[in-house]
Formats: structure tokens, sequence, C-alpha cells
């Protein structure tokens, strides 16, 4: 079996069984959590319209911080935007997805997501620049924040590559593209990157929160 065959077979099954056991896990642990009793009484009872609506505002900043942030925001907002669109966007990927789920969509122009992906990228060094410079986020930074740049920022650089045939043979580039999306899916349940899901959980039950106490967020 040779590096291509295995990065198809069996480093993708496994890769995919935990990822979709990780998140599960992680999704329970989550639901299961012993919540204190409110005995308050409630002053509004829109708390799943307060959990939408906080989910929705905090996409973006106060405008009390926003000229402290507009340059973190936009570089989160390129890389997370570009990440969707070469990921649901690319017609093999669209095409990987068809074979796992039976969904398909139409997708972008190849030279276009490969215009996407050179501005990912640019965006994701940025961030990674900025962290390691600003002074606070270089303090609250760890292994998790490191790591999950590597492994998110992995398959866009070695995808740009394989397309571009650049540094091995295509079939050598391939297989270290699909194997760093297989790392991708093996770390995602466990560091920093579950935020992609959690994130909806941990706004929406403080804006339900907010919202039963008659707060807004």
């Amino acid at each position: 079996m040779d590096l291509l065959d295995f990065a198809r077979g069996p480093a993708l099954q496994w890769s995919l069984y935990i990822l979709v056991i990780g998140v599960a896990w992680r999704l329970i642990g989550v639901l299961l959590l012993r919540r204190k009793a409110d005995h308050s009484e409630p002053r509004s009872t829109a708390t799943a319209r307060g959990a939408l609506f906080t989910i929705w505002r905090r996409m973006w900043p106060r405008k009390e911080f926003q000229a402290r942030t507009v340059y973190g925001q936009t570089v989160g907002y390129v890389f997370h935007i570009g990440l969707a669109l070469v990921v649901f966007g690319f017609v093999p990927h669209i095409l990987f997805i068809k074979d796992l789920t039976g969904l398909s969509w139409p997708g972008l122009p190849s030279n276009v997501v490969y215009l996407i992906g050179v501005v990912t990228l640019a965006a994701l060094i940025l961030a990674l620049v900025r962290r390691m410079t600003h002074p606070v986020l270089r303090l609250l930074s760890n292994f998790d924040d490191y790591f999950s740049w590597i492994v998110t920022t992995l398959p866009v650089l070695t995808g740009l590559l394989a397309v571009a045939h650049l540094g091995a043979r295509y079939e050598t580039l391939l297989a270290i593209h699909i194997l760093s999306v297989e790392l991708l899916f093996v770390w995602f349940p466990f560091g920093k990157l579950m935020h992609a899901i959690l994130f909806a959980f941990s706004r929406g039950s403080t804006g339900a929160l907010f919202a039963r106490r008659g707060a807004s967020t």
C-alpha cells in the first residue's frame, strides 16, 4: 500500500470515526452538564429568541470596541469565510462530500477557489503574526492555539501546493494534503477548533439566561 492508498483508505476511515465519535462525545458532555436551578421569577419567556439574538449579535463587536478589534475581526472573518468557500465550493471537495453523504451542489470555478485559497492562507498567516505580537494574545496563547493554527493551515497550504504541482509528484502532494485534512479531523473534537460548534451553545445559553432575567446582551 502506497501513501496515497493509505491516505484514501484506512487513515480516512479512522479519522472520520474519531471526528464523529469525538464531536458526539463533546456535545453529549455539554448537554449533560448539571445546571443550577433558577428559582427567581422569570421576567420574560422569550428565551429562545434571546438565545438566537445573542448568537447573531455577538458575530461582531460592540461599537465601543470596534476601533481596537477591527483588524483582528477582519482577519478572522476573511479566513473563516475563505475556509468555508474552499471546503464547500471546490468541486473535488463537493464530490468527496457527495461520496460520504449523498449531498451535492454546484461548485465555484477552480481559478476562483485557488484565489480564495491564497487569500485565506495570507489571512491565517496574519492571524498568527497578530497572536505572536499582540501583548495580551501572546500571554493568553497556549499549545492548543498554535497547534490548532497548524492543523487548520496545513490543508490550505498543501492543497495549494497540490493544485500547483509544486515540491513533489502530484500523487505525493495529494496524499499529504489528504493526510493533513485527516489530522484536522482527528484534532477537531479535542482542541479549540471545536468552537466552530460550541460557540452556538455558549452564546445561546447566555442569551437565554439574560432574556429570562429581562436583560439585554
